[in-house]
């Protein structure tokens, strides 16, 4: 039987457990991309820094960068071959959820139904997306993380480890929640939120 294969792009410690989930499943890995040239291996995998689009489309691709804003970067550069969401075995994620393309679902999270999750995102181990949820492209919900029914995180936001986020909150765009926060009122776009309950405490461009 033929085995399926992935790219990836993105050498970093985030990279290592995606091809953890990778092999989880069965799936095999073709190349490893990084722009750079200085990294030559990572695990037992040579890394490839010179590449064409032929190279980078020989296979699904999926971007292996925990930062949202270069794995935005990234996707929208090489954006050709994007593979189907990669999910942990352990993960429980109900028929009635929809997962975005490029996305990584981590060990032992729950997605419940109804919710929507965009593309290239990270949900991390043992996080808890309960149903009707909305998480639009480019967001990492922390190891933990737990977000109530009805939550909506706009694009690129960051929530960070142990975060609890209660029923029918907005997360603006752009925004970092701090790590065992609780969210009981939405937060704008574009800010650091961090307490109980989550406060805004700086905004950024």
């Amino acid at each position: 039987m033929k085995v399926k294969k992935l790219n990836l792009f993105g050498a970093s410690g985030h990279a290592k457990v995606v091809i953890d989930i990778i092999t989880s499943n069965g799936f095999g890995l073709a190349y490893v991309f990084d722009d750079d040239k200085s990294i030559h291996k990572l695990l037992d995998y040579k890394v490839t820094t010179s590449y064409d689009s032929s190279l980078l489309k020989s296979y699904p691709l999926l971007v292996s960068i925990g930062d949202n804003v270069i794995r935005k970067e990234i996707a929208l550069r090489t954006n050709i071959n994007l593979s189907e969401a990669l999910i942990h075995p352990s993960a429980i994620i109900s028929s009635e959820a929809v997962l975005g393309k490029g996305t990584v679902v981590m060990p032992n999270v729950v997605i419940n139904s109804g919710t929507r999750i965009g593309e290239n995102c990270i949900i991390n181990t043992s996080a808890v997306i309960e149903h009707d949820c909305i998480i639009k492209d480019y967001v990492h919900i922390s190891p933990n993380a737990a977000l109530a029914g009805g939550v909506k995180v706009r694009e690129g936001s960051h929530v960070g480890i142990g975060a609890n986020i209660i029923q029918f909150i907005e997360i603006g765009e752009w925004s970092n929640i701090g790590a065992g926060a609780v969210v009981v009122r939405n937060i704008p776009s574009h800010c650091t939120a961090v307490g109980i309950p989550a406060k805004p405490i700086k905004f950024h461009s």
